[in-house]
C-alpha cells in the first residue's frame, strides 16, 4: 500500500555519508588514542582519547539544533489508530516502555501499519489493550514517527468513543528509510583511517616500546599471546589475541565470538589482570601490586575489550576492573539498544570509568538516528538515560 502522507521525506546522500565517515573516524581515532597513549604513557595523547568524541557530540548537537528548531515548527498530523498488539520490554521505574504496533488511520490519506516505542505509566498501561482505538499524532513528512496523545481533546476523545478502524495488512508497515550499506561502509573506513593515522604518528614510539619489550629483562613491560581452541564435532574455530602491559591491556576476540557472550567478559578481564602483580624473577612489576591491578578505563565494544590500567603514583581516580558488574552489560546493551530511539542499531560501546569520583558506566548506541547513551551506577543500574535527539 503506498502511503502518501503530506510530503515525501527527503534524504540527502551526501550529508549522511560525511556524518558515517566523521563519526567512525573520531571513534577509530579516540579508541586508537586511548590504546596507544596508555602503552606509550602519553597523558596528553590518552587525555585527547577522551576529549575528542565528548567535542565530537557535542558539535553534532548544536549542528543539529537548526534542523530540530524546523521539525519542531512543523504542526502534527492528528489520527485515530487502533492498536494491533503491544508488548512491555522492560524498565525499571513507573514509565514502562511498550512497542505498539498500531494501524493509523488518517482522515484525508489511505491508512498505515506503524511500529513504535512509546513509555506508558504502570497505572495507565490496563487501558491498552490490542484492539482498542488511540489519538496520535505525527510529522505530516515523517508518518513513522508516530506518538500517542495521552490526554486528547473532547472532540477526539468523541470520534474515539464511537471509532470502528479495519486492520491494514503488515506488509504495509512504514518505517524510516535505511541509510543503506554505504554508510555503514564510510563508517568502518573513518573508523580505520583514525586508528591508522594515530599509530602512524605515533609509530616511532610504538616499536621502540615493542623493541625494548624484546629485549630479556626481570622487568619486561609487555607480553603478547594468542590463544586458540576448535570443536571436535566442528570443522569451526574461534581465537582471540591478548596483548597485556603495565599501562594498558586488550583483548581481541576472533570472528562469530561477542564480548556479551556468558562468562566471556570476566574470562578476557580475569587474562589482563590475574598474575600479573610479579614480573621474571618474582619482582612486582611497574605500576602493578601483588596482582591486584587498578584501572582508569574500561572499554568494552562487541568484540574487543581496553583496560588502561593506572600508573604508579597516580592521584586520578581509579578502580579494580574485576568489581564491575558484567553479568548486567548483556541487558544494559539491549536497554539501550531497544529503547532510546535507535531503530536500528549498528554500533554500541561500553565505558566504565571514575572520572567524576563515583564509578559510572556509560553505555553508547549509534545508528541512523542518531547516537543514545544510558549511564548506569557500579552495581549496573540505570540512572540517567539521554535519547536520541
Amino acid at each position: 500500500m503506498t502511503i502518501t502522507a503530506g510530503a515525501p521525506p527527503t534524504h540527502s546522500t551526501p550529508a549522511p555519508l560525511a556524518r558515517g565517515f566523521l563519526t567512525g573516524g573520531v571513534a577509530g581515532t579516540s579508541l586508537a588514542a586511548l590504546v596507544v597513549g596508555g602503552i606509550i604513557e602519553k597523558v596528553p595523547l590518552f587525555v585527547a582519547g577522551l576529549v575528542v568524541p565528548t567535542v565530537y557530540g557535542l558539535l553534532l548537537f548544536l549542528a543539529g539544533a537548526p534542523r530540530r528548531r524546523r521539525e519542531a515548527a512543523v504542526v502534527p498530523r492528528t489520527a485515530l489508530a487502533m492498536i494491533e498488539s503491544l508488548k512491555a520490554i522492560g524498565g525499571e521505574s513507573s514509565d514502562v516502555p511498550v512497542r505498539f504496533d498500531l494501524t493509523v488511520a488518517p482522515d484525508d490519506e489511505p491508512a498505515y501499519r506503524v511500529e513504535i516505542t512509546q513509555d506508558i505509566n504502570l497505572v495507565d498501561l490496563p487501558d491498552y489493550r490490542p484492539r482498542g482505538i488511540l489519538v496520535v499524532q505525527y510529522p505530516p513528512d515523517r508518518p513513522w514517527r508516530v506518538r500517542i496523545v495521552k490526554r486528547p481533546t473532547p472532540e477526539w476523545e468523541e470520534r474515539v468513543a464511537g471509532a470502528r478502524l479495519d486492520s491494514v495488512p503488515g506488509p504495509a508497515t512504514v518505517s524510516e528509510p535505511p541509510e543503506g550499506c554505504a554508510f555503514g561502509f564510510v563508517g568502518l573506513l573513518g573508523l580505520l583511517l583514525g586508528a591508522a593515522v594515530v599509530i602512524g604518528l605515533f609509530r616511532a614510539d610504538l616499536f621502540d616500546g615493542d623493541a625494548t619489550a624484546r629485549q630479556p629483562s626481570s622487568s619486561k613491560p609487555s607480553v603478547s599471546s594468542t590463544s586458540s581452541s576448535s570443536s571436535t564435532s566442528s570443522s569451526s574455530s574461534t581465537s582471540s589475541t591478548t596483548v597485556v602491559s603495565s599501562a594498558s591491556g586488550t583483548v581481541a576476540l576472533g570472528p562469530g565470538q561477542s564480548m556479551l557472550d556468558k562468562g566471556e567478559l570476566r574470562r578476557a578481564v580475569d587474562s589482563l589482570t590475574e598474575d600479573k602483580g610479579e614480573g621474571e624473577g618474582g619482582g612486582k612489576g611497574k605500576g602493578e601490586g601483588g596482582g591486584k591491578r587498578s584501572a582508569l578505563t574500561v572499554v568494552v565494544q562487541e568484540r574487543l575489550l581496553s583496560v588502561v590500567f593506572s600508573p604508579t603514583g597516580t592521584q586520578a581516580p581509579q578502580f579494580d576492573p574485576r568489581s564491575l558488574p558484567y553479568e548486567r552489560f548483556p541487558a544494559l546493551v539491549e536497554e539501550a539498544r531497544t529503547t532510546l530511539g535507535i531503530r536500528s542499531p549498528r554500533t554500541w560501546q561500553i565505558t566504565a570509568e571514575r572520572l567524576t569520583g563515583s564509578l559510572t558506566i556509560r553505555v553508547g548506541v549509534t545508528g541512523a538516528e542518531g547516537t543514545a547513551s544510558l549511564e548506569a551506577d557500579g552495581q549496573g543500574k540505570v540512572v540517567r538515560r539521554t535519547p536520541v535527539g
